[in-house]
């Protein structure tokens, strides 16, 4: 029925533009790709969600790569956008990923993600608004600083969000773009901060397959782990 398809085509939103050190810079825009300029994003090719956190596709939308820089100093925020965003129940991940290389040689395959920044819920309701991607709806952006202290060098930045309001349904949206980072910085998270996309997590991980109505969970753990706290 129309109704039952209601929750999935409601289901629509990608980051769309980002403002990096008061600097915006347009993103792709999945359903006008003739029109859309060269940018820092990798090109994806539609708001519709991923269903399975071992997809390829789960990475980054489907990109692979972008004509385009932005540099941003450490300690800087970097702000991402989205045209539209429909759902209020799930986290929000920021990841990067250092490129050892150029950026047309990253295939960013290794464990080498981590986050940089991420909200689950907060009280103890989980049939709630009290989620990282309510703050989405609300302002249809999200800011995170690249960490003082963290190398300079060539970084993916992806920014996820995971809808859980389909109960044991997971939806998983992820854009990323091309950021160089300067400064003075000589960390990065250790080893077991890092993983590999897809693969962070099984799609069992109970950060993943949740049901937020019938379910007896009063906490919500994002799916792996945490930002390192050696961050600054």
């Amino acid at each position: 029925s129309l109704a039952a398809l209601a929750p999935l085509a409601a289901a629509h939103g990608a980051v769309t533009s980002y403002v990096i050190g008061g600097t915006n810079y347009q993103g792709y825009d999945g359903y006008a790709p003739s029109n859309t300029p060269k940018t820092i994003q990798y090109p994806w090719p539609s708001y519709d969600p991923i269903m399975n956190v071992g997809d390829a596709k789960v990475k980054c939308n489907g990109g692979s790569s972008a004509q385009l820089t932005a540099n941003v100093a450490a300690g800087q925020n970097v702000t991402a956008v989205w045209k539209q965003w429909t759902h209020q129940q799930g986290p929000v991940m920021v990841w990067m990923y250092h490129c050892a290389g150029e950026f047309s040689t990253c295939n960013s395959t290794g464990k080498g993600w981590f986050k940089i920044d991420q909200m689950g819920m907060w009280g103890n309701v989980m049939n709630s608004n009290n989620w990282g991607t309510a703050i989405v709806y609300k302002n249809l952006k999200w800011s995170s600083v690249i960490p003082k202290n963290l190398a300079p060098g060539n970084y993916l930045i992806r920014h996820e969000l995971i809808a859980l309001h389909q109960a044991n349904t997971p939806q998983f949206y992820a854009e990323c773009a091309q950021l160089v980072v300067t400064g003075s910085g000589q960390d990065v998270p250790p080893a077991d901060y890092m993983y590999k996309i897809p693969g962070y997590a099984p799609q069992s991980d109970p950060g993943i397959t949740v049901d937020i109505y019938q379910g007896a969970a009063t906490s919500y753990t994002c799916p792996a782990g945490g930002v390192w706290p050696g961050f600054k």
